[in-house]
């Protein structure tokens, strides 16, 4: 499960972007969650996932 509050969110899916996945698909497949919803929450507090990286940034 993640976490609700933004910028933890921000810390552990870029942390598990960096560690444990290719790319934001295939974590928000591996954990079951809405990747809209992980984006929209994120955009909410101006970060944006930069496929090139890997992160939200």
């Amino acid at each position: 499960m993640l976490p609700k509050d933004p910028y933890i969110l921000l810390s552990v899916v870029n942390a598990r972007l960096r560690d444990q996945y290719t790319d934001l698909a295939d974590l928000c497949a591996s954990l079951d969650a809405d990747e809209d919803t992980l984006r929209q929450t994120l955009a909410g507090v101006d970060y944006h996932y930069d496929p090139v990286h890997n992160q939200f940034i």
